[in-house]
């Protein structure tokens, strides 16, 4: 029985492209794939976040934020992956801080049967490195790049003390998302 979910998540407006590729149980909730999206990516999950299939709103009810424009917004906590998606290849929205508007695109690339040693959700690859929170969106991820990248940028110094002293946008070690996942996912079951 096909179990598990490869899930293909891209950064959009991002060139080259920015993405994490993972496999989730299928009777995991939309809230635990937020979860496993923020520690794939590297978000630091300081922000709202939303998801988006085929109309229909997923994510966190906060009823101060959530307006009736006349889409309601389901509980991210009571939907399942398995009673959204499809076998076979389908969409997902996932817009992550809507300040910064971090606009992802989650494609089911396939289902897979549960392998007994491996410990889900696990990432198995990616590229690149995610965007530092709060840099102004995709415009501002590539301006940021262009003035540390500048030696003789005036702002440049500033940047790299605003990241904490370096930033290597090629940099991603899926291993270390999985330790992560395990952290979070298998710490209580161990």
């Amino acid at each position: 029985m096909d179990n598990i979910i490869q899930v293909k998540i891209s950064l959009r407006g991002t060139k080259p492209l920015i993405w994490r590729r993972i496999l989730v149980e299928k009777t995991s909730t939309f809230d635990a794939l937020h979860e496993v999206i923020q520690i794939a990516m590297g978000w630091t999950n300081s922000h709202l976040h939303e998801f988006t299939a085929d109309g229909v709103r997923i994510g966190q009810p906060l009823d101060e934020f959530d307006m009736d424009y006349g889409e309601k917004l389901i509980d991210e906590t009571t939907v399942t992956l398995e009673s959204v998606l499809t076998n076979g290849t389908q969409t997902v929205g996932y817009t992550y801080d809507f300040g910064d508007s971090w606009e992802h695109t989650l494609v089911v690339e396939k289902w897979l049967p549960v392998d007994a040693a491996i410990r889900y959700p696990m990432c198995t690859g990616g590229k690149l490195n995610c965007p530092p929170e709060d840099c102004g969106g995709i415009p501002g991820f590539y301006e940021l790049l262009r003035i540390i990248n500048d030696k003789g940028h005036p702002e440049r110094q500033e940047m790299l003390e605003w990241l904490g002293g370096d930033y290597d946008a090629k940099a991603f070690d899926w291993q270390e998302v999985n330790q992560h996942l395990t952290a979070l996912f298998h710490s209580s079951t161990d």
